[in-house]
């Protein structure tokens, strides 16, 4: 897939697109149905397949008080951008600038100037533009002028009994009250955070339970404070079953300011410190509580350390190959 980046990169003159256009926090399921679309029009048209996506989410531009936390960053977005088939990704850096231009400017200089676009696919509830005043309407009545098809697509529902499509909202609230497995279920994969493992207190190598201390930036969406079972992929592509503790640690701090995300890999010895990795969360195993003593919190770590094992062996989320 070729990254192409807002007002610096066009395609040659002899290039056209079916393209999407949106966020695409978190390339959830609804998503993933929306590129199966546009690779399915760029087909039958006989052009290549485009996503216009955003470094980041408007919001924090337009409205940055109520912002919401993202699922993915941008490396992690292009990554399963790339895996969905797109010869195409045109990343928009969203600004004041872009936040003023009118939906008419905008789909002149993105779908015509610079992806010459034959096709645009975007679901039924699509805005854009300067206030998000462009819909769908507008952008079909555009691109009979222009020389390119518009299909609307209904949104996609998790179950029969959804009442609300698939969203990444909805998978923020699902991470937010620590339920990892819908959260999952919505992905089509397990939520994944990613970090610089950094020193911590040690705790964990006192007790005998080295963790991976993984700071996560505060824009970024994680899933409640709990402990879980789940995934730890390294830089080098080796993946371990491990236990991830996020919380405020009560046995050790009765006033910890804020949560920390911990994973203790099963199975491995060594050190990552410096070293990139990804946790991913396949399921919930219980609520953070404070212990009576170090004893009782070792027996649990035990505990936890085993059914982590026998939940992610045993799950349908098995790591990528």
């Amino acid at each position: 897939m070729e990254l192409l980046r807002d007002r610096q990169d066009c395609l040659p003159d002899d290039v056209s697109v079916a393209s999407t256009i949106g966020v695409f926090d978190g390339v959830h399921l609804g998503h993933q149905e929306v590129f199966r679309q546009v690779c399915s029009v760029a087909d039958r048209l006989g052009v290549a397949s485009a996503a216009v996506t955003f470094n980041g989410h408007p919001a924090h531009v337009v409205r940055p008080e109520s912002a919401p936390l993202l699922l993915t960053t941008l490396d992690q977005k292009l990554e399963l951008l790339e895996a969905q088939g797109l010869d195409y990704a045109y990343v928009i850096s969203f600004d004041e600038g872009r936040a003023a231009t009118s939906p008419e400017m905008f789909m002149q200089e993105v779908f015509v100037d610079s992806l010459h676009a034959k096709a645009i696919v975007v679901g039924e509830d699509f805005h854009f533009g300067a206030g998000r005043s462009g819909n769908v309407d507008g952008l079909t009545a555009f691109g009979e002028d222009a020389g390119f098809e518009v299909h609307a697509l209904e949104l996609i529902r998790h179950s029969d009994e959804a009442r609300e499509p698939v969203s990444s909202t909805k998978i923020r609230r699902a991470l937010a009250g620590g339920d990892v497995g819908r959260a999952a279920a919505m992905l089509g994969r397990p939520f994944e955070v990613r970090g610089v493992v950094e020193v911590g207190d040690r705790r964990g190598t006192q007790i005998g339970f080295p963790t991976a201390n993984i700071p996560v930036p505060k824009v970024m969406a994680w899933p409640a404070d709990a402990v879980y079972a789940g995934w730890c992929r390294r830089e080098n592509g080796e993946v371990y079953p491990c236990a991830i503790n996020i919380g405020r640690r009560p046995t050790f701090y009765e006033h910890a300011e804020q949560s920390l995300l911990e994973a203790h890999l099963i199975g491995f010895e060594g050190d990552l410190y410096g070293e990139q990795v990804g946790v991913s969360f396949v399921g919930f195993l219980r609520s953070e509580r404070k212990f009576n003593g170090i004893d009782q919190l070792i027996k649990q770590l035990k505990a936890d350390v085993d059914e982590a094992r026998k939940l992610v062996t045993g799950s349908e989320w098995k790591p990528a190959s």
